[in-house]
């Protein structure tokens, strides 16, 4: 069985063994972390999956009246030390950014620990900004800095889409993304569209490029002459999200959209629709089906006809055999 939680309410799931425990939609449950166990929203009920899942961190419990506020006091400590923290870095004048505050209070070797997350356009000496801040809040301070893309998946936000980003959400490792992706999804080169929250190319991008390619090696090119069920006409665009082809009619100018296998070649169709008739015997590729052998009328004609084609085989390669002595300058005998 697996469970889905989140730390955040519209945040990233993680996904959970239950084990022996059965919590239901909204309830609190205990996630084990590196840091100790860590208070959590229940988003996914535990359910059965077809696949085998291994490797999924155990689930520790439901969360008592202890730990709910524990992690309540916990979140008003990491807000407190955010707007001290952007208080202090703006006395030092350092040319740095707050992304996000984490606090430990379960480590063994440790009493407090406060994990503050800031961007920067280069390197920082954050040294006496350290000090400062260990003394204001009397905890162990660590400064981490991220780039761009971790920037915008700790504070979250709203992509170009219109949905929650994916980096936020989902999205757990970061591919590298280039120009040429846009390029062979018809995208403008524009930095404004082709760009998400963290000023970079979009990550969508890359895990979306394998379907533009499949589309585009079995969909005719833009330009080519097709048949449709609405008469001949010009591929002028293609749909990829909605497996269509976009055609210009020859006969009234007007443009529809056609499905994919409706204006491909008979194979390409085949092999786009995936679907056969249950009566058909199946195709092998370079072979051709035997033509039916019919019973001759006559019985005795047919045996008199077959030596005569009989006596005509053999005479095909003794002619090609005197040629060939031709050739070499062999006089016949």
């Amino acid at each position: 069985m697996v469970m889905a939680v989140s730390f955040e309410r519209y945040g990233r799931l993680y996904y959970l063994d239950p084990g022996e425990f059965r919590p239901r939609v909204g309830d609190k449950v205990l996630v084990p972390t590196d840091d100790g166990p860590e208070v959590a929203e229940c988003v996914w009920a535990p359910q059965f999956v077809t696949e085998e899942v291994g490797g999924l961190p155990l689930c520790a419990g439901i969360a008592s009246t202890a730990d709910l506020e524990r992690d309540e006091q916990n979140r008003q400590r990491r807000a407190d030390a955010r707007v001290i923290a952007k208080r202090t870095i703006r006395q030092h004048g350092l040319p740095m950014k707050v992304v996000g505050i984490d606090f430990v209070d379960r480590r063994a070797d440790i009493d407090q620990l406060v994990i503050v997350y800031f961007s920067a356009p280069h390197r920082v000496d954050f040294r006496e900004l350290v000090r400062d801040l260990a003394r204001a809040l009397r905890a162990r301070i660590e400064l981490r800095q991220v780039g761009a893309r971790d920037e915008a998946r700790l504070q979250g936000g709203i992509g170009p889409c219109g949905r929650d980003l994916c980096c936020a959400t989902f999205l757990k490792d970061f591919e590298p993304v280039s120009v040429r992706m846009a390029k062979d999804q018809d995208l403008p080169l524009n930095p404004l569209k082709i760009s998400g929250a963290c000023g970079r190319l979009m990550c969508c991008l890359k895990y979306e490029h394998p379907l533009y390619q499949e589309f585009n090696a079995k969909a005719p090119a833009t330009g080519t002459v097709v048949e449709t069920p609405a008469g001949d006409g010009v591929v002028v665009g293609h749909n990829v999200p909605s497996d269509t082809v976009v055609v210009r009619l020859a006969a009234s100018g007007r443009r529809c959209a056609c499905s994919r296998a409706d204006v491909c070649s008979p194979r390409q169709q085949y092999e786009a629709s995936s679907t056969t008739t249950p009566d058909a015997p199946p195709v092998v590729p370079g072979k051709t089906a035997p033509p039916e052998k019919t019973q001759p009328e006559n019985t005795a004609q047919h045996q008199e006809t077959a030596p005569a084609e009989e006596e005509r085989r053999p005479r095909k390669p003794r002619r090609r055999r005197r040629l060939h002595h031709d050739d070499e300058g062999e006089s016949p005998q």
